[in-house]
């Protein structure tokens, strides 16, 4: 398993932005961030016109504290952030509101940032199912390399926290309408057991 104690750095180049990017695990010396990050992700949810449920920067900030978080910084600049949430008693992880600033889109980094934080959780949580709900294409495919697989919102938790955290969503109507059963976002999920099970099956012989 990769380490998650040291910050990796990522080289970035752009027609503005000619720097490094540092992405690591979040602390109590990134609280500074917390506003900002909470105003980038509010800003992503009204632009794409579904849901990022919201959140106050003491959320933000404790995650950082709990050392579940992700935050990509060029200097003291704020690059990027994810965090984690756990559910149903830490037997489901969501890898939660990734996001990059205007400044540094198109350049690969949500896709490392998603790296860290999907790394980060498999090492606190090495036998819990990680899932998402997302409308993006860009996630999905990202989700997609990791080893997530599109599933139905009926193999994800069932914690009614969690659903609530969709209650800012434009949609939500859409989700309660359903039952919970769909939405306009695509459930993916990590399932530990499964890549286990496949690592250990014998490969196909060709004749």
């Amino acid at each position: 398993m990769p380490r998650t104690d040291t910050p990796d750095v990522f080289p970035v180049e752009n027609v503005d932005v000619i720097e490094e990017i540092t992405i690591q695990a979040a602390g109590p010396q990134h609280y500074k961030y917390a506003g900002a990050i909470c105003r980038l992700i509010e800003e992503a949810a009204n632009a794409r016109g579904t849901g990022i449920a919201k959140r106050k920067a003491e959320y933000v900030q404790s995650k950082m504290e709990e050392g579940k978080a992700v935050i990509a910084l060029a200097g003291d600049r704020l690059a990027g952030f994810c965090y984690i949430e756990t559910w149903s008693h830490g037997r489901y992880v969501a890898n939660s509101g990734l996001i990059v600033a205007p400044d540094f889109r198109k350049m690969g980094l949500a896709k490392q940032i998603k790296r860290h934080i999907f790394e980060l959780s498999r090492v606190r949580y090495p036998d819990a199912k990680i899932f998402g709900i997302t409308t993006s294409l860009a996630v999905m495919k990202i989700n997609s390399e990791l080893g997530y697989k599109p599933v139905t919102f009926s193999e994800l938790t069932t914690d009614d926290v969690f659903w609530q955290g969709c209650q800012s969503c434009p949609n939500y109507d859409v989700l309660t309408r359903t039952d919970r059963k769909m939405c306009l976002c695509t459930g993916m999920l990590y399932d530990p057991e499964e890549e286990s099970k496949k690592k250990k099956e014998p490969p196909d012989k060709h004749p």
